[in-house]
């Protein structure tokens, strides 16, 4: 009986029967209405030559990239600095509050946490804003056209590159986008590499390590850190489609738009709406949780303002931080990463509330401190890697309708994160140490 359901050897997409068949009558139809003149190259068929190369597609595609991060970060600095600027001048005034504690919740708490979060917000518009110039261009759908020629022979769906194009955004919206993909088993392996994907939320840990440790060539770092994403979900997918959801591969069927020009206006609109989210983020929850860090960083079994290590959070960095011993982070590094569940972008700000509480001074200073350059990396590939943020998971598992998969997603996410992690500080050992 299954040898009778199997699909037949020259079995064929019907998407691409279908395909053929409309584009087979609308040349029928332009062969009686349209008489056409002297064949003539146009520049669209120029850039296509190009952009849709078998073999210089790729390295365009790359270039593209690099040269979308290294402009993100390059010219995010300046801005990064003025609205640092800003809240180091309100700190001033917050300390100065009569009340300590008071002064300290609002000072390392408020102004330390959300503040420093919002000194973030330039390279997150700046990176909107290029992915939107080169979606309207239509340099977007020819990449996704490109890539799918090579993740198909990775095994994996032609559709699967567009959801993941939304994880560069959000990874809610790829798990969401997923949607598209057809068959259960391809559905589920996009749902599955999905938050591999770098997230705007991970962009404030990338920006601030890098600018930290790696400040000649921080633009770089990120560019790698976005590609190990991608080279990351196509590997794990591979191993999905070859083991547990076997199933068969469909080619990306679609209608390449043509070339415009972008429009400031479209392309500042289209900034906002994706940007604003984050700032309802902080202006929320981040804001609820710089609270609530705040006072685990400053509260403890004995009371308020005993010395950090012994407070609340000390106590759950300290009791989780020799797992991470082998990567070389520090306890306040792990509670960090704890805390880091609810949202990527709260890496940074429990650090800079924890920091602050200790009496450090400038975070960049306590960071050097704290890591070197070989387990700042790792810490990246870390955050990159590690278990996605509790909304995606809550998504994943409507999604699936699985307790199972959301799990497995919980779980391989952490053991792949550790590994590489690791794996980067052996490595880095090894040629530096």
């Amino acid at each position: 009986m299954e040898e009778a359901l199997e699909e037949p050897s020259d079995y064929v997409d019907p998407q691409l029967i279908l395909a053929d068949q409309r584009y087979e009558i609308i040349g029928d139809i332009l062969c009686e209405v349209y008489e056409p003149g002297e064949e003539k190259w146009n520049i669209s068929d120029l850039l296509d030559e190009v952009f849709l190369h078998r073999y210089l597609g790729i390295p365009v595609f790359l270039v593209v990239m690099w040269t979308m991060f290294h402009f993100t970060f390059q010219v995010s600095l300046v801005f990064m600095a003025m609205i640092e600027a800003v809240f180091a001048w309100i700190s001033t005034y917050t300390s100065q509050i009569p009340i300590p504690w008071l002064a300290s919740l609002v000072t390392d708490g408020v102004v330390g946490g959300v503040g420093f979060i919002l000194t973030f917000i330039p390279p997150i518009f700046l990176l909107y804003l290029a992915i939107s110039v080169l979606e309207d261009t239509g340099y977007l759908a020819r990449a996704a056209f490109v890539m799918d020629r090579w993740m198909t022979k990775m095994g994996l769906h032609g559709r699967s590159f567009i959801p993941l194009l939304l994880g560069f955004g959000c990874s809610v919206a790829a798990v969401l986008g997923s949607r598209t993909v057809e068959g259960r088993s391809n559905r589920l392996t996009t749902i599955l590499i999905a938050p591999l994907m770098s997230c705007a939320g991970r962009l404030p840990v990338y920006v601030l390590i890098a600018g930290i440790f790696f400040p000649s060539m921080a633009g770089t770092v990120v560019f790698l850190l976005y590609i190990l994403g991608i080279v990351m979900a196509v590997i794990i997918g591979f191993l999905l489609k070859h083991t547990a959801l076997k199933d068969e591969i469909s080619p990306l069927v679609m209608e390449l738009p043509m070339y415009q020009m972008p429009t400031v206006h479209g392309s500042f609109r289209h900034m906002w709406e994706r940007g604003v989210m984050f700032l309802k983020r902080a202006g929320t929850y981040l804001l609820i949780g710089s609270i609530i860090i705040w006072a685990l960083s400053s509260f403890g079994p004995a009371g308020y303002g005993v010395p950090i290590a012994d407070s609340f959070i000390g106590i759950m960095g300290r009791y989780v931080a020799p797992i991470f011993a082998p990567l070389g982070f520090e306890w306040q590094i792990v509670a960090a990463l704890i805390f880091g569940l609810l949202a990527k972008e709260v890496v940074v700000q429990s650090l800079a509330i924890i920091l602050a509480v200790e009496g450090q001074g400038a975070i960049q200073a306590s960071l050097l401190a704290l890591m070197s350059p070989v387990s700042a990396f790792a810490l990246m590939v870390f955050v990159l890697l590690y278990i996605p943020c509790i909304a995606t998971m809550a998504v994943i598992k409507s999604e699936t309708g699985s307790w199972k998969w959301t799990i497995f997603s919980f779980v391989y996410q952490t053991f792949l994160a550790y590994f590489m992690a690791l794996a980067v500080v052996s490595i880095g050992g090894f040629l530096f140490g």
